[in-house]
């Protein structure tokens, strides 16, 4: 199918729609014989927006050399490259690179998205802390993403799944216990300072009067 192989994006307008198009966009710039790694990335990350340039114009706009994956994303408008030399040119390499790093309006925390998350340019962090198997999770998910386009750019929105054995550090860390999910946690980096809020239910009003009052 398409959706598995890379875009081929010829030229600056092309590269420049392609990116705008998606919340997390990836693009190889290579040379056309590295590229088979890139495609074989592709396939096996099939939700991620893959495209493909060797156009000089292309490489020389966006400030890259040959053989560099650069991720662009919509969440804090910030981009990532992974420079590779052509010896070094592995779809694992890839696939964890973009992993890592590819935030979304809403990103769900686990142990390969904590280090994105860390090294993200957003200092201000809000947690959903919930049940993912929950009957209401969709509808809680829909609000929480109508309240994270409010402040994109400002703060990254969170999914803490409390099934996840990995994730009980996080609860016990804001001083939840298990039954007073969903709950809302809100984390400034560099000074640690923090609020937590226990929900009967998640509304977009609820999650942005929350975001606002921490933001005073």
């Amino acid at each position: 199918s398409t959706a598995e192989k890379p875009v081929l994006l010829n030229n600056i307008a092309d590269t420049e729609a392609f990116i705008s198009g998606a919340e997390v966009a990836v693009v190889g710039f290579f040379q056309v014989p590295e590229a088979s790694q890139f495609r074989l990335v592709a396939s096996r990350i099939p939700e991620v927006p893959l495209g493909l340039s060797t156009s000089p114009a292309v490489l020389s706009h966006y400030g890259v050399a040959a053989n560099t994956v650069t991720l662009f994303r919509r969440v804090d408008n910030d981009r990532r490259d992974l420079d590779m030399n052509s010896k070094d040119v592995d779809a694992e390499k890839m696939i964890r690179f973009i992993r890592m790093n590819e935030l979304r309006l809403v990103t769900e925390y686990n142990p390969v998205t904590a280090i994105g998350v860390m090294q993200g340019s957003l200092q201000l962090h809000l947690l959903l802390i919930t049940d993912k198997m929950s009957p209401n999770h969709p509808k809680r998910m829909r609000r929480y993403r109508v309240a994270a386009e409010l402040f994109k750019g400002k703060i990254l929105f969170i999914l803490v799944d409390t099934n996840l054995k990995s994730n009980e550090r996080i609860v016990s860390f804001f001083k939840l216990k298990k039954s007073q999910v969903p709950a809302l946690a809100i984390f400034h980096t560099p000074d640690e300072e923090q609020d937590v809020l226990t929900l009967d239910e998640v509304s977009v009003e609820r999650v942005q009067d929350f975001c606002n009052r921490f933001l005073q």
